[in-house]
């Protein structure tokens, strides 16, 4: 990031808290680069560092009444950043790998809890809320990741996750019930 564009930002936060929506706005685009570099050095997967880039901006825009003009305000963007950066680590777990499209849907055809649509059903219901949405909008309904996380609000990273976590639960259950039989 060029010095002479962030020694341009103090003085757009300074009109921006003073109620300046136009030089609000011109900051928060001009930081986006920033954060998007701040972000890069914590975390990998890109849809997250996306994730990371909303949250930071959500925070500075909650935050922007405590920035003191006269000081420096990339130290002040990069703490926001990695404050973001780490907190979506955690709530993701650090070490999750969430497998892309291709793998859930190879996870969903190499498992098929019931041939029968009421023993199905008895699966689906069986999951937490929001996994069995994700599952019926990309199995049932065939939506791609992004249109699933379009529909529920949610980061294609989060419809991964969901996704994941629904495949392990339901193998858990088929496998638990044919143990039975």
């Amino acid at each position: 990031m060029p010095a002479a564009e962030t020694q341009r930002w103090p003085a757009l936060m300074a009109r921006a808290q003073a109620g300046d929506r136009a030089a609000y706005n011109q900051l928060l685009k001009a930081m986006v680069p920033a954060i998007r570099a701040f972000a890069r050095k914590k975390v990998a997967d890109e849809a997250l560092v996306e994730d990371v880039i909303q949250e930071t901006l959500l925070a500075i825009h909650r935050v922007r009444h405590t920035y003191d003009p006269q000081r420096p305000i990339l130290p002040w963007v990069a703490a926001i950043t990695s404050a973001r950066a780490i907190d979506a680590l955690r709530q993701r777990g650090r070490y999750q790998e969430v497998p892309d499209e291709e793998l859930l849907n190879l996870q969903a055809a190499e498992y098929s809890p019931a041939e029968d649509p009421q023993e199905l059903n008895g699966y689906l219901q069986s999951l937490p809320v929001r996994q069995r949405e994700i599952v019926e909008s990309v199995h049932l309904r065939e939506q791609s990741l992004a249109q699933a996380a379009a529909e529920t609000n949610l980061s294609v990273s989060a419809v991964k996750s969901l996704l994941h976590r629904a495949m392990l639960n339901l193998r858990k259950l088929g496998n638990g019930n044919h143990e039975k039989s």
